[in-house]
């Protein structure tokens, strides 16, 4: 067996092989560990920014939700605001020892325009249509087919006022409209 261990081995290649890894072996290793440790900063860079960036978009969620609170809690605080007047006057209204008709009318026709400025204020507009007016499913609720003089699904009468809060349907204007001949 010892004969074995210091002959030469029978396959140059391998001999090659081991002459050439060992002394090329040592700086390839400190080139590794430099590209390891300079991976793992990266990595350490990477994973701060990746935290900062998590703990942004949640405080960014925690304050939109808060503002969508506040706006809720708030939304209406504009119209109390245009409201209270018109209660005022009404209270008022009561007050009266000895009203006659006559101002009782014209209490009444300027808390109704008070009210008609609160609502134009805060964008609240009436739905009225006129009659012979197409029939809008998304602005007007038939209550009944009529027969009429006019062409169908026209508006006939309209028994009720709808309303609308800016572009949203806050109710339906109740109407009658023409049957179909």
């Amino acid at each position: 067996m010892q004969d074995q261990e210091n002959q030469p081995s029978q396959n140059p290649e391998v001999e090659q092989a081991e002459e050439q890894t060992t002394p090329v072996e040592a700086p390839a290793m400190s080139d590794l560990e430099a590209q390891l440790s300079a991976t793992e900063a990266k990595l350490a860079e990477m994973h701060d920014a990746f935290m900062r960036a998590k703990a942004e978009g949640e405080n960014i969620r925690r304050r939109a939700q808060e503002d969508v609170a506040k706006a809720h809690k708030f939304a209406v605080e504009s119209f109390a605001e245009a409201m209270v007047p018109v209660k005022d006057s009404l209270e008022m209204a009561l007050k009266v020892d000895n009203p006659t008709l006559e101002s009782l009318k014209e209490g009444v026709e300027m808390t109704l325009k008070q009210l008609n400025s609160a609502f134009e204020r805060n964008r609240l507009i009436e739905v009225m249509p006129a009659v012979g007016d197409k029939l809008d499913p998304n602005k007007h609720q038939a209550v009944a087919m009529v027969p009429a003089e006019q062409e169908a699904n026209t508006v006939v009468t309209v028994l009720q006022k709808g309303y609308m809060i800016a572009d949203r349907l806050l109710r339906p204007a109740i109407v009658t409209a023409a049957q179909p001949k």
